[in-house]
């Protein structure tokens, strides 16, 4: 194949560089991916095949650099059918999802593969291995034994073929689910439609019907509006509406029913589960993570689940009296508590977010999270527009350390729209490692995605403190993934086990919080002037308020995700399901769940969260416990607490087992107590 005809076959590893996004075209995707899948077979067979006796060099670190040329386009296809996706993109990723799982069964259960493999992991004690090249060995061995490496023949084949049949599902579940969410507008007609909008949300409204070519502004499925639009407007009506829209995503009668479509996935993986002799997927998943067990996990969602209920007691009289006192009679429902919430934000803390808004203009947030960054790990950004991103919206930075050494390039694309999936996420295009066939050292390319509603021509996107949040959060994902520093490719970066993943995101949130930091940055976008230390107390003191409905929600999830991944024999319809779990916990019909299940893509568009939705918690005790060490140090900036961080947390990647990176870096296991306090759960 001509690779100058097709610019994903271009072989360029050259550090700090970009795809030429503008050459490459749909169907360059499908050839690309089947030559990437070509290459990948003729590699290990030449691995496998080779004379040699099995040894680490010739067997686990070589396998570690196969697969180059498809890995590099399948970055390229992953972050554009999330990020810029269209409907000639979606039919090659319905295409090609069987075949790559496919290609991903041939690799981990080629039996003279995993001989080699096996015997190099049986002698590994005895063959004076490094830390890090034991480590790999171990992950690369239980890899292959979690793709049914070690099964019989035929519980091997059924395995592959069910991995071939949950990759369609979950391509079908996302695809579902962004059709739903472009498939609903409420256009705002009038100014009763827009009646207790402050000018952000309008202005957002406008934006979102200028970008659809409408003429009204309108309400869309992006979370950013629909939160601010929940928050504010007083036509209750408009609010059910809007709810109802939200929480009923995926779960419409037709050809995008993801109701079907999640009871299938379930099923097959109940199934697999049992393949592999475990009693449950929840079993079979939760064996390689920290928790180990369900029961671990149990133990501290129930625990939470119990303190948080009466603390959602106190918030809900709260929202009661507040409804008394305006005349509301009507009963307190799930599209009245962000509205009511907001009411008593503003009577008892004199807050809301129309206040606050303009003094978090997105690039001065931007500039914070850069700022902090530099201040802790010595990092600079420097804005790179000789490179071109994937679409106009993506800023492209080039990341030095302390010294003026590149290490990676880091992309950040901020917006909402309409080829974009909900969420927010990181990703990448390249991956650090040292482990390359020519010897050079490879730098990373990361990328953050968020769906902010963006402002209007000519005025800054304003951020709300949550949104702010979410920055910081993807951000130091994105960190994780910029100062890595490994050896080998399988342990670079973010590729931890799910509950010590969040670790290093949710920690860096703390700093997007910090007096110092919104002292420097948060200035009011047509003013100037920095945000008064009045506002910082009002925010610092309504920090707690809201915690217990946003814990009840998301706990409720994570129990939800849980027993449906712990039932025995499959669940057979996920409303039924969802509805006689939560009300077996408790659950209170005025609060709602943060995902229900036919929208669920943490669980359903792929299996990284399944069983796992619970590892936000998890990773909350590990960062509560860790932002302590900053605030032992009586420095948020400590130099040698956050010289520690990096060296521990954020540069190992999965190159040390991450309950003793945590005990390096703290010198002790986490403990819980921080986490509760945070959540305002124990004083």
């Amino acid at each position: 194949m001509d690779a100058t005809t097709n610019a994903l076959l271009i072989d360029d590893d050259t550090p700090l560089s970009l795809p030429d996004f503008s050459r490459i075209a749909t169907d360059d995707f499908r050839p690309a991916i089947e030559r990437g899948m070509q290459l990948h077979r003729d590699e290990l067979a030449a691995l496998a095949a080779q004379a040699a006796a099995p040894d680490f060099a010739n067997t686990v670190a070589a396998f570690d650099r196969c697969g180059n040329l498809l890995g590099r386009v399948l970055a390229v296809f992953h972050n554009l059918t999330a990020s810029a996706t269209s409907p000639a993109l979606q039919a090659v990723q319905r295409a090609l999802s069987a075949p790559l799982a496919a290609h991903h069964s041939a690799v981990y259960q080629d039996a003279a593969l995993f001989q080699r493999i096996d015997a190099v992991f049986q002698a590994r004690h005895g063959l004076g291995l490094a830390p890090e090249q034991l480590r790999l060995v171990e992950r690369t061995h239980r890899d292959f034994t979690r793709q049914g490496a070690q099964l019989p023949p035929a519980a091997r084949a059924e395995f592959a073929t069910i991995q071939g049949q949950l990759a369609e599902l979950n391509t079908l579940f996302a695809q579902n689910l962004l059709h739903d969410e472009n498939a609903f507008i409420l256009p705002l007609a009038d100014d009763a439609a827009m009646d207790g909008l402050p000018e952000f949300v309008r202005a957002a409204a406008r934006q979102a019907a200028a970008e659809r070519g409408l003429a009204q502004p309108v309400v869309t499925l992006g979370r950013s509006l629909v939160l601010s639009f929940l928050g504010f407007s007083r036509r209750r009506d408009l609010r059910e509406q809007v709810w109802r829209a939200w929480v009923g995503r995926g779960a419409h009668a037709g050809a995008q029913d993801n109701r079907p479509v999640a009871q299938q996935i379930l099923a097959l993986r109940q199934r697999q589960a049992a393949l592999m002799g475990h009693a449950s997927f929840a079993d079979f998943k939760l064996v390689d993570t920290m928790a180990g067990t369900p029961d671990r996990v149990w133990a501290l969602l129930d625990d939470v689940w119990q303190r948080a209920l009466p603390a959602l007691d106190k918030e809900r009289a709260l929202l009661q009296d507040a409804m008394a006192a305006a005349g509301a009679s009507h009963p307190l429902q799930a599209w009245d508590w962000r509205y009511w919430a907001e009411q008593v934000r503003q009577a008892r803390y004199a807050l809301d977010d129309a206040e606050l808004k303009p003094y978090f203009p997105l690039p001065a947030m931007v500039a914070a999270a850069f700022e902090c960054a530099q201040r802790l790990f010595g990092l600079r950004f420097a804005p790179r527009t000789d490179l071109a991103g994937y679409h106009p919206d993506v800023a492209v930075y080039q990341v030095d350390d302390a010294a003026g050494t590149p290490i990676g390039l880091f992309l950040q694309d901020n917006f909402s729209r309409p080829a974009k999936r909900s969420g927010a996420w990181m990703s990448m295009l390249a991956v650090q490692h040292r482990n390359s066939a020519d010897g050079a050292p490879r730098l990373p390319v990361v990328l953050n995605n968020n769906n902010f509603a963006r402002g209007e021509p000519g005025t800054p996107t304003l951020l709300s403190p949550d949104d702010v949040r979410t920055l910081f959060h993807e951000f130091g994902h994105g960190l994780h993934g910029l100062l890595s520093d490994v050896h080998y490719e399988r342990l670079s970066g973010t590729r931890v086990l799910r509950d010590f993943v969040e670790l290093p995101s949710q920690l860096f949130e703390h700093w997007g919080q910090e007096r110092d930091v919104l002292r420097r940055h948060a200035r009011h976008w047509q003013t100037g002037a920095a945000i008064p230390d009045a506002l910082l107390d009002k925010i610092a003191a309504a920090r707690r308020f809201g915690q217990a409905y946003d814990t009840v929600r998301y706990t409720a999830s994570a129990m939800l995700d849980l027993a449906a991944h712990q039932q025995p024999t499959p669940v057979d319809d996920v409303d039924a399901f969802e509805a006689t779990t939560l009300a077996a916990r408790g659950l209170p019909a005025d609060t709602g769940i943060a995902h229900r299940m036919p929208q669920f893509q943490h669980l359903f568009a792929g299996d990284g969260y399944a069983a796992g939705y619970y590892v936000y918690l998890w990773a909350e005790v590990l960062e509560a416990d860790a932002w302590q060490a900053f605030i032992e140090a009586g420095d948020v900036f400590d130099p040698t607490v956050a010289a520690r961080l990096r060296a521990e947390i954020y540069s190992r990647g999965d190159s040390v087992e991450p309950a003793a990176a945590y005990r390096a870096f703290r010198g002790r296991d986490a403990g819980v107590a921080p986490m509760l306090r945070e959540r305002g759960l124990i004083d």
